[in-house]
């Protein structure tokens, strides 16, 4: 039987979503998890990975057991041996085939800056003391909706076959002290939003018009981007499924 299990996690203190060797991962601290809860081995496989320090208000993950669960008192049970910083929030039955990564088909990400210094959001929101334009911050962020190949903001390593992503929403919104950049695709690639935020900084900054960001994201050059954003401030926030993946709680 496969389950889609709903997580969130503070990822200060992880290397990341994957499992990797001598780093600690929020994929091994599950795993370990659920494998001591369910009395068996447990590899779980994530919607998508986040890298060293990246946050995810929402985040699925499946995996497979022999016997039916009662998900609430699973939940539960994940929740007593899960370390602080990792949260079980729901627990779905799902039909066999349906799968975390390759069946999502939009992902949103939030990124948080701090317009002012706040002891309290230091790991969970970028500090920028200088004053940006959200204006023209979010005028460039809507030129993103005009491509598909995101090749500028991706990282040379890794198994990328292709950089074409279907970008559905892109834009900055002031709450309150912090800016929140919302973006929203059917996938990203690896390190992509915060070289894509990182170089809306310069925007916000006067040090790039936004004719100039345009030119960037269509030199497709890795080079002409700007440096990454900091992690801290970079939230996996949703990740959707088709209908026919039912992730409504069931009742048990």
């Amino acid at each position: 039987m496969r389950y889609f299990l709903e997580i969130a996690y503070d990822g200060t203190r992880f290397h990341g979503w994957q499992v990797q060797p001598n780093a600690l991962s929020v994929q091994e601290v599950l795993d370990d998890c659920l494998s001591k809860v369910l009395r068996q081995p447990i590899s779980s496989t994530g919607s998508g990975r986040t890298d060293t320090g990246v946050h995810a208000s929402q985040q699925f993950v499946h995996f497979d057991v022999e016997e039916e669960l009662d998900t609430q008192q699973s939940v539960y049970r994940f929740n007593r041996l899960l370390p602080a910083d990792v949260v079980a929030k729901q627990l779905y039955l799902v039909p066999d085939d349906a799968h975390a990564r390759f069946d999502a088909f939009a992902r949103t990400y939030h990124y948080h800056i701090s317009l002012v210094r706040n002891p309290f959001k230091r790991l969970y929101a970028y500090h920028h003391s200088r004053p940006l334009d959200v204006e023209k911050m979010s005028e460039a962020a809507a030129v993103l909706l005009k491509y598909e190949d995101f090749t500028t903001f991706s990282k040379v390593k890794g198994d990328t076959k292709h950089y074409r992503c279907d970008m559905y929403e892109a834009v900055w919104r002031q709450q309150g002290e912090e800016l929140v950049f919302t973006i929203r695709a059917n996938r990203f690639l690896r390190g992509m939003v915060r070289l894509i935020v990182g170089t809306l900084v310069d925007v916000g900054r006067g040090k790039l018009t936004v004719a100039q960001f345009e030119q960037v994201v269509a030199s497709q050059d890795r080079r002409q981007s700007s440096g990454a954003a900091p992690a801290e401030g970079l939230y996996l926030a949703k990740v959707e499924y088709p209908e026919t993946i039912n992730l409504t709680p069931a009742l048990s």
